[in-house]
């Protein structure tokens, strides 16, 4: 018989993946919304953009949802809205950067400290910094997705909470009471967005959000590689998924390139469990 906490359990994924699966759709419009700003912006339509162009405009590093809008430009082409242009999917291979870990915890241990940031910038550099989240999902994080219990505070991202050590749980309460955006009037309790935004009942802008950690050193890019490589080589896959939001796809492609040999770990589960190879 399935429990009333188990429904609402399974409601509250359903919610959180629906939740997941709308910012996707978001961050596909707005790519392709920037890019056709940017044609405009240069006197160009999609039927009068040349490859040359489309590198150009690749080759800017300010460029927001790149991959987003290699989507946009493909689809364009497939359905001739555009024509000649090539925007090619790119297997990944591995971490391109360096992988720093020394600058990850110095990083942290800055942000965890240094009480003369600001605290949605502490907060939102060490969720990326520590639990390897993309900028877009931490603009979209509310306070429902936080939990308080006791002294216990944990975040979720995917379908399992993460409890959160003492002192980001300590930021975070204080986050929670305190956020307000430019364009907030009232209490912090009205405000159901994590970083509230600038325009009323919408939340801190994923670019805003990467401007300001930049501003404070950190590089998001590079940086959640790093976490999320790390990760990788100290959490199976499956969990790692389920802890992160990511897809278990990536997460196995994380875990391989660390070096992480988690099928040693799944077997002895298996063997706790009490199941066989040939079962």
């Amino acid at each position: 018989m399935t429990t009333p906490m188990r429904r609402l359990r399974r409601r509250l994924g359903e919610d959180h993946t629906t939740r997941l699966q709308d910012l996707n759709v978001r961050c596909h419009v707005t790519a392709a919304n920037n890019f056709l700003d940017w044609l405009g912006d240069e006197g160009l339509t999609l039927k009068t953009c040349t490859q040359t162009d489309l590198e150009r405009w690749m080759a800017d590093p300010t460029v927001s949802y790149p991959d987003e809008t290699g989507h946009f430009v493909r689809w364009s082409v497939q359905h001739r809205h555009a024509r000649d242009l090539t925007y090619g999917t790119v297997r990944w291979t591995g971490p391109l950067s360096t992988i720093d870990s020394e600058k990850r915890w110095a990083d942290a241990r800055r942000l965890l400290n240094d009480d003369t940031l600001p605290t949605p910038d502490r907060v939102a550099g060490l969720l990326l910094i520590l639990y390897a989240q993309k900028i877009a999902t931490i603009s979209q994080l509310t306070v429902d997705d936080v939990d308080f219990d006791g002294d216990t505070v944990s975040i979720t991202f995917g379908t399992s909470p993460v409890v959160l050590p003492a002192p980001l749980a300590s930021l975070v309460r204080e986050l929670v009471a305190t956020r307000r955006g430019k364009a907030k009037i009232g209490p912090p309790e009205d405000a159901p967005w994590l970083f509230p935004g600038g325009q009323p009942g919408r939340p801190l802008g994923d670019d805003r959000i990467g401007q300001r950690l930049h501003k404070i050193g950190i590089r998001p890019k590079q940086d959640r590689s790093t976490a999320l490589f790390t990760l990788a080589t100290e959490v199976p896959a499956a969990i790692l998924a389920r802890m992160l939001g990511v897809h278990i796809k990536v997460a196995v492609q994380w875990q391989q390139a660390s070096g992480g040999d988690w099928a040693a770990y799944a077997a002895d589960v298996s063997r706790r469990n009490g199941v066989t190879e040939t079962e």
